[in-house]
């Protein structure tokens, strides 16, 4: 006759922490790829970052600067408002 062992509680646990990690992984990864999106489509949105969250505007822009070095989104956007 075969003899059952019950499996660890830990195991348990272990599964449902590490489903739990990969759902708010992928949660977080979403918002900040639709963030990355709206900031690199909408001059507006990112009007709205230089008055309410200036250290997010300055990381949009160094990334984009250290992954393209012809990119000079900052120097548009401080242009068009000085003009505005």
């Amino acid at each position: 006759m075969l003899i059952k062992h019950p499996k660890p509680a830990y195991r348990k646990w272990l599964k449902k922490g590490a489903l739990v990690l990969f759902v708010v992984e992928g949660a977080c990864f979403a918002g900040s790829y639709c963030l990355w999106y709206k900031a690199n489509t909408q001059r507006d949105f990112r009007k709205y970052l230089r008055d309410n969250f200036p250290f997010l505007l300055e990381y949009y822009y160094k990334t984009g600067e250290i992954l393209n070095s012809q990119n000079n989104i900052r120097h548009v956007d401080q242009a068009y408002w000085e003009q505005e």
